[in-house]
Formats: C-alpha cells, structure tokens, sequence
C-alpha cells in the first residue's frame, strides 16, 4: 500500500535541521566545488596567458616552486665577417674565447621589485660587480622575472651594457684605445634573445637559467664602421692571441686551433647550446 503522507515519499532523504535535505546539502558542495575548479582552471588560463612566452619556465615554477634557481642576464655582441666571428680572450677562462659582452646590471629603482621576487644578489668577487644581474630567485617567482627582464625597465638596456663591457674587455685584450676613440658613441641593434635552461649546474645544488639578448653594431650611425672595421683588423692578425676570427665551424665545433670556445658562442648562430660551460678559475 503507498504512503498517502507526502512528506514520506522522498525515499532515503532525511531532513536535516532548519528544514533542508541532505540532497541541498550535497548540492551546495557540488557547486562549492565546481565554483573553485573553475576558478582554479581561470587562474591557470591566466598564469598562461601573462607567461606565454615562458611556458617552459612556467612549468618550472610549477614542478620545483621552493628549488632556488641561479639566474644571470648578459648581452653579446655579434660581430661577423662572412662566416667568421670576432671572439676575445677570457680573462677567468684562461685559453678560451668568447663573444665581447657580459652581465647587465640593474638600477637602483628595481630593488624593490627584485626584492618581491625573491631576488638574491650572488656573492660579489669584485667591487665591479656590484648590481650584476646575476643571482639567485626561488623556483615559483622564474617566470615573474623573466616577465620582468622582458619589460627591459629598470635595467641597463643592451646599448648601455655593451658600451660599459666593450671598454672594459678591449681594455682586457690590450687595446684600450680603441674603446676611448669608439664606445662611445656606437649604437647596437637588438638582433633575437636566447633563454638557456633550466639546465644543472654541475657540482652545485641548483639549476641555473641565462637570458641572452645578441645584438650587432648599427651600421646607421657614423663611425660604427670604423669600430667594426678595426676589431675586425685585429682579429685577422694571425700572431694576435687575444682577439681571433673562429668561424661558424669552429663554434660548432667548441674548439679554434688550441683554444676553447664559450658555450655562449654558439648564440651567436642560433639560439641552441651545444656544448657544456667551462668552469672559471676559481677566486682566491
């Protein structure tokens, strides 16, 4: 016989105090939870969206969040001749050559915003290194930072960073005199970037990540050409050690005559690294 009460005809359903079923109750949490999935999936879209171009770093935020990460920014300048390129004698790799360039340094004004990512300069060996762009940041603030080298603000742009490191490394090879009669007024043309890694850095307990910019000398501003045209003198002296002409092969290769060529020098190419870093001498 049917039960003529209709509040006994929802089966298994009990009510809960204040009047409502435990179906409204498991409702509620279904939407509770639906809500918070799609809010999850949204914020994804837009971590997405504002790192695009850094998905690969994205997804390592993701994967080692609290692993520290060494990063560097540098800026190296391609100065090619046919299929040869001027490479200058390392001063903390004795025997190796690599393109003129090196690490950027940041202005004061980003400190604060360096500071939010977590960023920590690396242990300065020189006072001359002092505001290098080159440390350390926690895994989940990699792709912010590389947002933020992107906007290339509070930085040295590449122009000022190749200015300030072409008068100290041709000072370095012993020619001082070519970067008082030129640096200073050269203008460079941003040619493409390279972000290399995450990769191990052997022997250490982090990985490490470089942002390259590559650019060349603007043949549109006067006495460029005189610039280009005296490195390129220099490096065609075969009895010169510290300035050589290593051609598109050698690079491949890793090695000119009985020198090493830098990882680094392989950007000049493409944006692919072929060969593993040299290590510094190490400072006393």
């Amino acid at each position: 016989m049917l039960p003529t009460n209709a509040s006994s005809i929802s089966v298994g359903i009990r009510l809960w105090p204040g009047g409502r079923t435990r179906t409204r109750g498991w409702g509620m949490l279904v939407e509770i939870a639906v809500g918070a999935v799609v809010s999850f999936l949204g914020w994804i879209s837009m971590q997405v969206w504002l790192h695009r171009r850094h998905m690969k770093l994205l997804v390592s935020c993701w994967l080692r969040p609290r692993k520290r990460v060494r990063v560097s920014v540098s800026v190296l300048l391609r100065l090619q001749d046919d299929d040869c390129y001027v490479l200058f004698a390392s001063v903390r790799r004795p025997g190796s050559y690599g393109p003129p360039g090196g690490v950027a340094k940041y202005r004061p004004s980003a400190t604060s915003a360096l500071r939010r990512l977590g960023f920590q300069e690396e242990s300065r060996q020189r006072p001359d290194m002092r505001h290098d762009l080159r440390g350390f940041i926690p895994g989940w603030s990699l792709a912010g930072f590389a947002r933020w080298w992107n906007t290339a603000e509070q930085r040295e742009n590449f122009g000022e960073c190749l200015s300030r490191e072409l008068a100290e490394e041709l000072a370095e090879v012993g020619y001082p005199g070519l970067a008082g009669s030129h640096v200073g007024g050269m203008a460079f043309l941003l040619m493409h970037t390279v972000i290399d890694g995450p990769r191990s850095a052997p022997g250490r307990p982090y990985r490490q990540i470089r942002f390259f910019e590559i650019c060349e000398l603007d043949p549109a501003v006067a006495g460029t050409h005189l610039l280009r045209q005296a490195l390129l003198d220099v490096a065609a002296d075969t009895s010169e050690q510290r300035v050589i002409l290593a051609s598109g092969e050698d690079i491949e290769y890793g090695r000119h005559q009985a020198g090493y060529i830098q990882p680094q020098s392989a950007f000049l190419l493409g944006t692919h690294r072929l060969h593993a870093d040299l290590p510094p001498l190490r400072m006393q």
